[in-house]
């Protein structure tokens, strides 16, 4: 499962340096998660860091990519060749 970040955001910039997978970006009025990119932290760390870090719970789960923690695992690894090759 992807994470998605509420239009509640304060866009108080403290989620984005946080993402391991640089998934968080300043979208059109707050802060947004590329689906493709987030991986709920599976990989780095045993929770999400940006649920963990925001002050207002905005960051549930986004219910367009419900996936497995198998599969998020996978997407770790290729995240994680991606960066490597870069």
């Amino acid at each position: 499962m992807a994470l998605m970040i509420t239009d509640e955001c304060i866009n108080c910039d403290v989620c984005e340096p946080e993402c391991p997978n640089d998934a968080i970006y300043m979208g059109e009025q707050f802060y947004e998660i590329h689906p493709h990119k987030c991986t709920e932290c599976v990989g780095h760390f045993d929770e999400p860091q940006c649920v963990q870090i925001c002050p207002v719970a905005c960051i549930p789960v986004n219910p367009e990519y419900v996936e497995s923690h198998e599969v998020l695992f996978k997407k770790y690894e290729q995240l994680t060749q991606a960066k490597k090759l870069d």
